[in-house]
């Protein structure tokens, strides 16, 4: 009887919490306020174009090539869907290509990509309430793909400026823009991940969000929750060629830099070291004494330029310019870009082991910048050695020609390499091996002496060169 008393009790006691505990709903954004107070400030944008055909045309009025940059050089436009070409599959035709932009000041100053606009013939800018003007481009930057365009009017509604630094990962964002045409359309999503680094794009650290884009949502604002313009929406990643949950927008600062350029002197400028940098990997922190993983690791210093000037060497690893932390190697590129020319920046760098801090007076990007190791594959002409093998590779002295181009009087060619301990390290056929454990090597004599005195077992810095660059592989010594 006690036993049954007591199970009631509990129950009745269970039954009351249910009934005084308050339900808990989760809170979902609603975004209606944000998009009736910032969509009138985003407009579609059509170009016309006289493109060559050579693949294909358009589809549903986009070119194929915008559609590549979207979907991957594997796109296809759908049988049927291509207009007939003329003889030779190259005829001129004037094609439609749409995109996105956003106001930034009432007298007509609107933000987009630069491959909405490149090379249009025409612009015209529609407004959310379908009015139509055409616009000029007053510049355009094709590394950040900003452009900035004008049209002839007064008291239009502008966006606010945010600021994407201070964006969190799982942060609710917005994109307005126009997908295959379709105005005003409005996507959300969070941000996946921050200062992600694309191929061709190093100067950009990327916002990545999981917001629906598509082609034509180029140009087009990316929105926090209070309704401040966060990125451009520039790209995705597709393999399927459609939407895949991977988009990418240029941070507003990196794009408002270049806006800033561009309105006062119509080209965009940007600061330049001198060097070519690499990720430090968990097996390279090792080699180099360090606790953890971070910072730009410097696998090349080119020559006159002002790295070279200041005595950045190569092995040095960058941990912040002026205090701002370089936790991996893409986010130098952007900080160094953003810097003003003839600006000193103070590194603070960790060489061999030990923290030194430098200053680098920052100079301009050169446009047609080549790479102090861009050279043509040589044959063996200048050899003074015959082949060894040491470590499972054969390898043979730097042929003089090399040596010349790269501007060093040492370093050893693999012709060969199978089971050993440089393959196990990265090693390929064909690398040029130029130092291990900052030591030069001058013949294959150095390299199997210095081989033999390397302790087994431990990671040890190696620099070599690969398909005209510089990096940096961990040697184990088995």
């Amino acid at each position: 009887m006690m036993l049954i008393r007591t199970l009631l009790a509990n129950l009745l006691l269970g039954m009351s919490l249910l009934v005084v505990t308050p339900l808990v709903y989760a809170e979902l954004p609603d975004f209606t306020q944000l998009v009736e107070k910032n969509a009138p400030a985003v407009v579609n944008i059509s170009t016309t174009q006289k493109v060559q055909q050579q693949r294909g045309g358009d589809f549903n009025g986009i070119p194929e090539e915008l559609l590549k940059r979207f979907f991957g050089d594997d796109f296809k436009i759908p049988k049927g869907a291509a207009p007939e070409q003329g003889k030779g599959g190259a005829d001129k035709k004037e094609v439609q290509s749409l995109g996105t932009g956003f106001i930034i000041s009432s007298d007509g100053y609107i933000v987009t990509n630069h491959h909405v606009v490149a090379d249009a013939q025409e612009i015209i800018v529609r407004f959310n309430d379908r009015k139509e003007l055409v616009a000029k481009i007053i510049g355009s930057d094709e590394r950040t793909d900003v452009a900035v365009l004008k049209v002839e009017a007064k008291n239009l509604p502008t966006v606010n400026l945010g600021q994407s630094s201070k964006l969190k990962v799982g942060e609710w964002v917005l994109a307005i823009g126009s997908p295959f045409g379709f105005e005003a359309t409005v996507t959300q999503g969070i941000v996946s991940a921050k200062e992600r680094t694309l191929s061709d794009d190093t100067y950009v650290p990327f916002i990545q969000t999981d917001v629906a884009i598509n082609p034509g949502n180029s140009g087009g604002p990316l929105f926090n929750l209070n309704g401040e313009v966060v990125g451009i929406n520039s790209q995705i990643y597709s393999r399927s060629g459609g939407f895949m949950g991977l988009s990418f927008s240029i941070p507003i600062e990196v794009a408002m830099n270049a806006v800033e350029q561009i309105k006062r002197t119509g080209r965009v400028v940007r600061g330049y070291l001198g060097v070519n940098v690499q990720e430090v990997t968990s097996e390279l922190s090792e080699s180099f004494g360090m606790d953890k993983p971070k910072g730009a690791l410097v696998a090349e210093v080119f020559p006159d330029t002002p790295a070279a000037k200041a005595g950045v060497k190569a092995g040095d690893v960058i941990l912040s310019v002026n205090g701002i932390e370089i936790s991996k190697s893409g986010s130098l590129p952007p900080v160094i870009g953003m810097t003003p020319v003839g600006q000193p920046v103070e590194l603070r760098l960790l060489r061999q082991g030990k923290l030194q801090t430098m200053r680098v007076t920052v100079e301009s990007l050169p446009d047609d910048k080549k790479s102090a190791l861009n050279q043509n594959k040589p044959g063996t002409k200048g050899l003074t050695d015959t082949t060894k093998r040491v470590l499972g590779a054969n390898v043979i002295p730097l042929e003089d020609a090399v040596k010349q181009k790269l501007g060093i009087d040492f370093g050893l060619r693999v012709t060969s390499i199978d089971e050993g301990s440089l393959v196990r390290s990265g090693v390929q056929a064909g690398d040029i091996l130029l130092e291990i454990n900052y030591i030069h090597l001058d013949s294959v004599d150095d390299l199997a002496a210095l081989a033999a005195k390397l302790p087994k077992g431990q990671k040890i810095p190696m620099r070599v060169v690969r398909a005209d660059r510089a990096l940096f592989l961990p040697l184990v010594i088995q």
